[in-house]
């Protein structure tokens, strides 16, 4: 080939090439490819309904508010005290103790022997009115005699009515002095048994201030009884409360050991303290006796509750509960955002009563609402939670709190 017919081709096959890079770019995008009538018309994607949802904050189990009959007590404070206390006495003074037979603790009959006082001077007065008395006794003889011989003479005229009524009244004398005697040897008899100190009751001894070798005086305290060893209760309660209680309720203290003991209203006070403005309620405590028990005494502090009857309840875990800013929230499922992913209302609770790990709902939230059970502490409101519970979240209408 010659050299002018290569350089003829070799133009013609540039040329050629210019021409389809002019016509390629001259296209703002490439062809569409055919499409067959056979295939039908295209799909077009559709985004997922969870992923557009967000991502779950949680993943939980719901519960449903509970009701139930719970008992309905009443709480209150108080002092262990004696039902009754007897203060022993000496019921004369000036006699030596000369013997102490009993302690605090003890527990003591009706008339057993508590102390003896020493009875030497009681004993010389006493044979000293005997003595007396027996003078006496001989004198009011004789006068007796005299008075009924002048009595004998009296329609004679041998004595004269002067000397006959001095007989008599002789012989009036003498017996007014007899009596006056064996009142005198009573009174003696009656010191010599009160030289012995005696229980007025049974009971335990509370308090001993007895000391062998003191002198006793008139009146002095020297032993002091609790009677029967009964204690009680006295519970203070508010003004409001106290038309609550009623005599015969039943109640359960608390004592410091942590043991409990069962106990019965006796009395409800007639009157409220003007300056605390509460109110006594005695309660016997029938299983407690003084000194029987280490762990109930006189004197205890102790907390207790009145039972007041049951009444119907409203409850959920303690655990479906959060505590903010001082007040109580429980998370109910609100709206269904997708297949098994919810979103959470915030609602605010006033709760009432407590028995183990439940607590009583008394408003703020509707019975039928489904509640996150666990994990409260984490979610705030409006937040997306996963439900695994087993019942459908589809099969009941989203509960939504109750409005306050």
């Amino acid at each position: 080939m010659s050299k002018l017919t290569r350089q003829v081709a070799v133009l013609a096959v540039s040329v050629a090439t210019a021409a389809v890079l002019v016509a390629c770019g001259g296209r703002d995008e490439p062809a569409a490819a055919p499409v067959s009538a056979a295939s039908g018309p295209t799909s077009v994607p559709v985004p997922d309904a969870a992923a557009s949802a967000g991502k779950p904050a949680l993943t939980v189990s719901v519960v449903v508010p509970q009701r139930s009959d719970w008992s309905r007590t009443l709480s209150a404070n108080g002092s262990i005290a004696p039902w009754q206390e007897s203060i022993v006495s000496a019921e004369q003074g000036g006699y030596r103790l000369a013997e102490v037979l009993v302690n605090v603790g003890d527990r003591v009959k009706r008339g057993q022997v508590l102390a003896r006082m020493a009875v030497d001077t009681v004993q010389v007065e006493l044979a000293a009115t005997r003595a007396a008395l027996a003078e006496t006794e001989a004198t009011l003889a004789e006068a007796q005699a005299n008075a009924e011989r002048a009595r004998q003479l009296q329609t004679t005229g041998a004595i004269s009515a002067q000397q006959i009524n001095q007989y008599i009244t002789a012989e009036k004398t003498a017996r007014a002095r007899l009596q006056a005697q064996r009142a005198r040897l009573q009174s003696d008899e009656l010191r010599l048994r009160k030289t012995t100190i005696t229980a007025p009751d049974d009971g335990v001894i509370s308090a001993r201030l007895a000391t062998v070798g003191a002198v006793a005086g008139n009146g002095q305290e020297l032993f002091r009884l609790i009677r029967g060893g009964r204690l009680e209760w006295r519970a203070e309660v508010t003004a409001a409360e106290l038309s609550q209680i009623r005599t015969g309720m039943q109640a359960e203290l608390q004592l410091p050991d942590g043991s409990t003991t069962a106990g019965r209203v006796r009395m409800v006070a007639p009157t409220v303290d003007p300056q605390t403005r509460n109110g006594l309620v005695y309660v016997d405590l029938t299983a407690a006796q003084a000194g029987a028990s280490a762990a109930v005494r006189a004197g205890m502090f102790a907390r207790g509750e009145f039972a007041l009857g049951s009444t119907p309840a409203l409850t959920l875990p303690q655990a479906a509960v959060a505590l903010r800013d001082g007040f109580q929230y429980a998370f109910a499922l609100e709206s269904e955002a997708a297949p098994g992913l919810w979103r959470v209302k915030q609602a605010k609770l006033q709760l009432g009563r407590r028995l183990a790990d439940r607590v009583e709902v008394t408003g703020g939230l509707a019975p039928d609402a489904r509640v996150v059970a666990q994990g409260v502490g984490f979610l705030t409101d409006g937040d997306l939670v996963r439900v695994v519970d087993g019942t459908p979240a589809a099969a009941a209408a989203p509960a939504r709190p109750a409005s306050r």
